[in-house]
Order: C-alpha cells, then structure tokens, then sequence
C-alpha cells in the first residue's frame, strides 16, 4: 500500500486494538467485532467482492473490503449492490477512523468489552414442579365447543430456564441487556420464550392427572433453547447504497451473537393440558393460556 494507507500487519494491529477479532483465511483476513456487527475483509485486488463476500459472519451489519489495489469498476458495482464497502490505498485512509472507533450511540455499559454478560440462576420452589392450571373442565368444554367429548387432564414436561440476551441493534449501538424465560417442550422438543408470571408454581392438584414421560434430553434441549432465543431476538436491518442513481436497499436478518447469550439450569415442570377426545377427533387444550395445540406432538 502506499503511505497514505497503513501496510495490511500494522492495520490488523490497529483493528485488533479497536476490539476486532482477526482470522486469516488463506491469502486473506477476515476481522469481526461484535458490538457493532462490522466485519471487515483484507484481500488483494486479485479477489472479487463475489469470491470474497462468503467470508463476511452472515450476521453482520456492516461489510467492508479492504483491498491492497483499486479494484476497479467492475467490482466496486458489483459490491454495491450487494450493499458491501470497498476500500483501497486511495480511500481508506479517510475511512479509517469511522472503522477503528465505535459507534457514537455505543456505551461501555453494556457492550462486550463492558461488564460481562452473566449467567442467570433459577431455584425453583422446593416439590414444585406442576403448574397450577387456569381452565378447569367446564372451561374446557366451552373452549373445545363438542359435546360428550372424554376430557383427560394430563401433565405435559417442559425444560424450563431464565436466559439473559443482549439483542443486536440496527446501527451497533450497544443493546440492552434483556432478562426471559425458554420453556422447551419435553417430548416435541418445540421451544417458546414464556412471559414471567404468567405461571403459577405448585406441588400437587386435585383434579385426577396423568403424567407424560419427557423424551427430549437436558443437552437437546439446550441446543433447542438457544435456537429459539436468537430466532426469538433476531432484528432486521436495512443496509441502503447509492448506485448510480437508484437506491439499494437490502434487508438482513441479525440474530444476537453465541456470547450475548448466557442461559441458566434448565430444570423439568409440568404443564397441564386437556386432552379432549370425541366425535371431531381429538383436541389438546394448554389449561394455562387455552391455547388449542397439536394433537400428536411429534418427537425430533
């Protein structure tokens, strides 16, 4: 590069002390940092956007080429409509400072490099494990809307564990660190993000039950919890170019990164749910929210 721009190991110094983290990828480098989702890639002008932009996290927010050369026209189109920056010896100079530093809005509150993200703890009332249901039979019935139908009130297991998310934001400002419940089905292994209290703990009902043995593992569920909490946080962001005259404008998905996300214990509850079973087939009703689920929950 010429001297009006820094040689490629003294920028990755530069974007190692900006908070980047660095990885080489054959003849070239690929630097992420993860409070503000920017990614930058450095590469010979050989490489075009195309080759290179499956080096970029799929997450990222903002994408930029750094090349040793100008690259030229072709691929500086190329690259703008992908919505992806291109740099070279003539122009990063200028750009430098807007790559190093953080965005204004970032606070040191809350992004990674601040206080860390900790793991929530979950102690459960001792012997409680079943929630108490809300819809009794007769609710049931006027919900299910049959007649002379076989109600059976049967205890479904749910994995169920406080998580803590720092949701990504649109332009890298630092996001509010966010406290949720995962509850994860025990036996379809389908995952939900719960609203607190809306949940009443007890050790045992009156009303005759049945049991449902889990299926799911404590490790599946896990991987199914974290699955859920990043689909549940992901944002979408709008990256818009200028190309030509018209306005580009491509839309991303960005889910909160693996280290913005910390979960607690899982632990094992049950959830009442009505099973109604007569002429029209059979009915499952949750006896907390009366919501109708699937009859036959299949197993992953």
């Amino acid at each position: 590069m010429p001297p009006s721009s820094p040689p490629a190991p003294v920028l990755l110094r530069l974007l190692t002390t900006a908070g980047y983290r660095i990885q080489v990828r054959g003849d070239a480098s690929v630097a992420v940092r993860l409070r503000d989702r920017r990614a930058v890639v450095l590469a010979a002008a050989t490489r075009s956007p195309g080759e290179l932009e499956g080096l970029f996290p799929g997450d990222a927010v903002q994408r930029t080429i750094v090349y040793d050369d100008d690259p030229g026209p072709v691929a500086r189109t190329f690259a703008a409509d992908r919505g992806i920056e291109i740099l070279d010896p003539g122009t990063l100079g200028p750009a430098l400072g807007e790559l190093l530093l953080p965005s204004p809005q970032s606070s040191s509150e809350n992004h990674p490099d601040g206080p860390t993200l900790e793991t929530p703890f979950s102690v459960l009332p001792e012997g409680n494990r079943i929630v108490r249901p809300r819809i009794g039979r007769v609710e049931a019935e006027l919900l299910v809307g049959a007649e002379g139908p076989r109600f059976t009130l049967r205890l479904v297991p749910f994995y169920v564990a406080p998580y803590r998310v720092r949701p990504a934001s649109p332009y890298g400002e630092a996001g509010k660190i966010l406290d949720r419940t995962v509850a994860v089905h025990g036996v379809s292994g389908e995952a939900e993000v719960w609203e607190d209290g809306d949940r009443e703990l007890v050790g045992d009902l009156e009303i005759p039950h049945q049991f449902v043995a889990p299926e799911v593992s404590v490790a599946q569920a896990s991987g199914f919890a974290l699955e859920e909490i990043r689909r549940h946080h992901t944002i979408h962001v709008d990256h818009t170019e200028q190309h030509g005259g018209a306005l580009v404008i491509e839309t991303r998905r960005v889910p909160p990164a693996a280290d913005d996300v910390r979960i607690g214990p899982l632990q094992l509850i049950y959830l009442p749910h009505w099973y109604a079973e007569g002429s029209q087939g059979r009915v499952v009703l949750d006896a907390v929210t009366g919501r109708r689920n699937l009859a036959a929950l299949p197993s992953r």
